[in-house]
C-alpha cells in the first residue's frame, strides 16, 4: 500500500471521529449521565462512625477458633495449594530452612505478614493467638 493511501485513510478516519464528536449532546447532558452511570452502588459504613441509621455491623465471633480452624478458612488457600510461594502444608523441605529460623519468627510473619503473605493472613478480625495456633497447626504438620 502506498504511503499516500495510509495517509488518506487516517486522514478520513480522524475526519469521521471528529464529526462524531461534534455531534456529540451538550457538556452538561453528557455529564449527569455519566454521573448517573458511575455513581457508587453503596457506601461504606465503618464501626464507630455516623453511618445515617446504618444497620450496625455484627460482632465478631467471641469464641476463639483452633489451629486446625483458621487454617481451614484462611491458611490453606495459599498453603495448601502454594500460591504465591507459599510452603505447603506437610512439605517439610520447603519447612525447613523456615523452621531453623525459629517459631518466633514465624510467628511475627504470620502476625505482621511476610514477602506474599498479608499480617494476619488478612484476616485482620483474628486474634494473635489464634494466629499463632494456626502456625503451630502447620508447623507440626509440616515437620
Amino acid at each position: 500500500m502506498k504511503l499516500s493511501t495510509r495517509v488518506g485513510r487516517h486522514l478520513a478516519m480522524m475526519s469521521m471521529m471528529v464529526l462524531g464528536l461534534l455531534s456529540m449532546p451538550t457538556q452538561a447532558a453528557n455529564t449527569d449521565a455519566m454521573a448517573e452511570r458511575l455513581k457508587p452502588v453503596g457506601e461504606l459504613c465503618l464501626q464507630g462512625m455516623d453511618c445515617g441509621g446504618a444497620a450496625p455491623v455484627a460482632a465478631a465471633s467471641s469464641g476463639s477458633l483452633s489451629g486446625e480452624e483458621v487454617y481451614n478458612q484462611v491458611c490453606m488457600a495459599c498453603h495448601a495449594t502454594g500460591a504465591a510461594g507459599a510452603p505447603k502444608l506437610g512439605d517439610t523441605a520447603a519447612w525447613a530452612p523456615r523452621l531453623d529460623k525459629g517459631m518466633e519468627t514465624l510467628h511475627n510473619h504470620a502476625l505482621n505478614g511476610f514477602n506474599a503473605m498479608p499480617a494476619k493472613g488478612g484476616r485482620p478480625d483474628l486474634s494473635d493467638e489464634e494466629v499463632m495456633a494456626a502456625v503451630d497447626y502447620i508447623v507440626e504438620g509440616s515437620r
